[in-house]
C-alpha cells in the first residue's frame, strides 16, 4: 500500500512538473497529406525560442494528465506560428488523437527546445547535405528557410526519401513557393538542391538514399562530387534503419559524428535514434 501511494504521489508530482513546462496553444490549420501523414500549425508563445533544426515537446491533456512526444519544428524560428509534421498511428497513444485535431483545438507546447541538428555542431564545410526519410524532413524544413545557413555553405542539398510519391510532403512548397519567396527566394534558387526519392513506385529518383550514395547516382544526378571529409557536412534525420546504415557508411569514409562538445563532419538527431 505504501509503495502504491508513493508511486501515485510521484506520478502526480511528475505530471504537475510536466504541465508547468507546457503552454496551451491554438491549432490554426491542419493538412492531411495522406492517410498516414499530416501536419498542423498552431500559435506560438511570444517567449518560445529555438534554433532552426531543433525539436520540442508537443502534446494533449488526456485523462487530466499531459501526454507529450518530441516533435521537430517544420517552421523557421522567425515565423509567427509553429508547424509540425506527424505520422498517423491508429493505436498510438498521442498520434491517434493528434490526427483528429480541428482548427481551434488546444495543443500543449513545451517552453523549451533542444536538439543536435544545428550548424554549430558541425565543422566548417562548403556543402551541407540534409538527408531525411519520412517525417524526418521536418527539422530540415526549418533549416532551408534560414537565410543564415546560406552564408555558411555554398550549396545546401535536401534529400527526402519516402515509400510513395504522395508522401513527399512539402514537395510543391519547396519547388514552387520557396523559390518565389520575397526574402529568401534568390538564396533558394541559387544554392538549394532538392532531391526527393521514392522506394516503392516508379519515380524519377528511385531507391534508398544509402543505395543512391553508394552507387553514385545521387552525385551524378546533383552534379556534385562524392562525399569528402574536407568539403561535405551532413545532417541525418529519419528512420532508425536509415540512420544506422548511413552512419556506418559515413564512418567507413572517415567521417566523425559531431556532438554538443565536439563539432564533427555530421550530426544525427539522437532523440529519435533507437
Amino acid at each position: 500500500m505504501k509503495a502504491t501511494l508513493i508511486d501515485r504521489l510521484f506520478a502526480a508530482t511528475y505530471d504537475r512538473f510536466i504541465m508547468s513546462n507546457l503552454t496551451p496553444q491554438t491549432v490554426l490549420s491542419i493538412r492531411h497529406w495522406t492517410d498516414t501523414l499530416f501536419s498542423f500549425t498552431c500559435t506560438r508563445d511570444p517567449s518560445f525560442r529555438f534554433d532552426n533544426g531543433q525539436f520540442t515537446l508537443v502534446g494533449l491533456e488526456v485523462n487530466n494528465k499531459p501526454l507529450v512526444r518530441a516533435y521537430s519544428m517544420a517552421s523557421a524560428n522567425y515565423e509567427e506560428n509553429l508547424e509540425f509534421l506527424s505520422i498517423k498511428v491508429q493505436d498510438g497513444p498521442l498520434t491517434s488523437r493528434l490526427q483528429h485535431l480541428k482548427i481551434g483545438d488546444s495543443v500543449y507546447i513545451s517552453k523549451k527546445s533542444t536538439g543536435t541538428l544545428v550548424t554549430h555542431h558541425l565543422l566548417p564545410g562548403s556543402t551541407l547535405w540534409l538527408l531525411s526519410t519520412g517525417t524526418g524532413l521536418a527539422p530540415f524544413m526549418s533549416i532551408i528557410k534560414d537565410p543564415e545557413i546560406y552564408s555558411h555553405y555554398e550549396r545546401i542539398v535536401l534529400t527526402h526519401t519516402c515509400r510513395f510519391i504522395d508522401e513527399l510532403a512539402y514537395k510543391e512548397y519547396i519547388t514552387q513557393s520557396l523559390p518565389q519567396n520575397e526574402h529568401i527566394g534568390e538564396l533558394i534558387r541559387d544554392q538549394l538542391i532538392y532531391y526527393p526519392t521514392v522506394t516503392r513506385e516508379p519515380f524519377r529518383n528511385r531507391g534508398r538514399i544509402t543505395d543512391l550514395i553508394q552507387g553514385g547516382k545521387l552525385f551524378e544526378d546533383t552534379d556534385l562530387p562524392p562525399f569528402s571529409v574536407e568539403r561535405d557536412r551532413l545532417m541525418l534525420c529519419g528512420s532508425p534503419h536509415m540512420l544506422k546504415d548511413t552512419r556506418a557508411l559515413l564512418k567507413a569514409m572517415g567521417f566523425n559524428e559531431g556532438t554538443h562538445s565536439q563539432p564533427g563532419h555530421y550530426v544525427v538527431e539522437r532523440a529519435f535514434v533507437d
